[in-house]
């Protein structure tokens, strides 16, 4: 989950926030950490309806987010715009993996109009602020118009893919494959990130109105199938957390309180039949990913160590005792078993962001009515936290209304958080006006 994009650490994303504006709790941390600063503000754009401003990116010299019908470029402390690329439709996706050299991929509509579709592909420089170039999907038949519902970056491929069937363009904007006509079988969506592709391919069953779904590790120059995995028929969506080690989050239908998974697999993809390595069982252990219901990317709220296989998740309610809050727990992906557990952070979020190079985890801790939010480290092995910041207190009301109302996505880089909000909408009595993004750091 990891890219080094120009030397500067691409986090994993952690959406949702958590939801912490109770009183009462701790302070979740040895210390208070370092006081930052709020360094930047981006205004939430005025809207009628809501909108989609999916994308937060961070590279070595520019913070990027995603806005309505446009992407914007900001000085690393978000307070000032450098450029913009005006795309004339809205985000319907925005890839969470970036290159080394900065190369990002999105999807968004063929106008401004609510009836426009998400039938443009674009692949942006976030470096240098510009649309590299923009393809409109068709399919095998040559029929254009094609619509995707998300799109990846992985191997040097631009792969998208949706309920109308996956298509992938090379970097230099070269057609490689195309949906089918009036397939049997489609491609849903992609995951990519480092020089893997992987795709979830549905079946249509006979026997059932649902398809049967194939995690299948693809060539990414030509989609020959590396690897295969068929999933239990009782799975309706698939998604991928990780390529490499490969680890899928399933829903079979009973998630709990919307987060899209009940299960999460590891998948030995060395051969060409996959073999299952390990099961967690997420609804049994009270965990709480947050996989988007029907795309195949998008997973937050966990952070993956590729070197210890070991991926953390919170957990929303504290299973052993019985008692509200939440903790971070460590699980061995080859085995499924749990290495440890952070103590209870009661009363306010506690949420993976990313780990660091030396294994540490890095989490966020949520605002609560006495005190704004900040950033912890845990360390591995004895799962102890340390407070890395704490955020003003005048902005704990912004954070709690990020974490409920919003669609958060976080990113930790050069000692700085970056939230950035998913959808822009109009502010209510309850959600009042929050931003669209905010830069914490000392």
């Amino acid at each position: 989950m990891k890219l080094i994009a120009g030397g500067v650490l691409a986090a994993a994303l952690v959406s949702g926030c958590g939801s912490g504006d109770d009183d009462g709790g701790e302070n979740g941390g040895s210390s208070k950490g370092a006081q930052a600063k709020t360094l930047g503000k981006v205004a939430m754009p005025k809207v009628g309806k809501e909108a989609n401003t999916m994308g937060t990116w961070v590279t070595d010299s520019t913070f990027v987010k995603g806005d309505v019908n446009k992407l914007v470029g900001y000085s690393l402390d978000g307070a000032k715009s450098k450029w913009r690329i005006p795309l004339g439709g809205q985000l319907c996706w925005a890839s969470p993996h970036m290159t080394k050299d900065g190369l990002t991929a999105i999807v968004f509509r063929d106008g401004a109009g609510e009836d426009a579709s998400c039938t443009k592909v674009g692949l942006v420089d976030l470096k240098k602020g510009k649309l590299v170039w923009q393809k409109e999907g068709s399919d095998s038949e040559g029929n254009a118009g094609v619509e995707f519902d998300e799109v990846t970056i992985g191997g040097g491929t631009v792969a998208a893919g949706g309920t109308d069937g996956g298509g992938a363009w090379s970097l230099d904007g070269k057609p490689l494959w195309k949906p089918a006509y009036l397939a049997d079988c489609d491609d849903n969506g992609y995951a990519g990130g480092d020089d893997k592709l992987v795709a979830i391919r549905g079946c249509d069953s006979e026997d059932s109105s649902t398809e049967r779904l194939e995690v299948q590790t693809v060539d990414p120059r030509t989609r020959d199938v590396k690897s295969s995995y068929k999933l239990d028929e009782k799975v309706e969506y698939a998604h991928v957390i990780s390529t490499a080690p490969l680890v899928v989050a399933v829903d079979t239908g009973d998630s709990d309180g919307g987060s899209g998974v009940t299960d999460i697999l590891t998948i030995d993809d060395s051969g060409k039949q996959g073999k299952l390595l390990s099961t967690i069982d997420v609804l049994a252990k009270g965990y709480q990913p947050d996989c988007r219901a029907t795309n195949v990317e998008g997973c937050t709220q966990l952070a993956l160590d590729k070197a210890s296989s070991t991926l953390y998740l919170s957990s929303e309610v504290d299973v052993d005792h019985g008692g509200p809050g939440e903790r971070i727990s460590g699980l061995d992906l080859k085995t499924g078993k749990e290495t440890g557990k952070t103590k209870m952070a009661e009363s306010r979020s506690l949420i993976p962001i990313q780990t660091d190079d030396d294994g540490s985890l890095i989490a966020y801790l949520g605002s609560m009515y006495s005190e704004a939010g900040g950033v912890v480290r845990v360390d591995p092995k004895s799962f102890a936290m340390d407070t890395l910041q704490t955020h003003p207190d005048d902005m704990k009301d912004v954070e709690s209304d990020m974490d409920t109302y919003g669609d958060c996505v976080m990113i930790y880089t050069g000692k700085k958080l970056y939230i950035g909000d998913s959808k822009a909408e109009r502010p209510t009595a309850d959600s009042k006006a929050r931003p669209l993004a905010v830069v914490f750091g000392a």
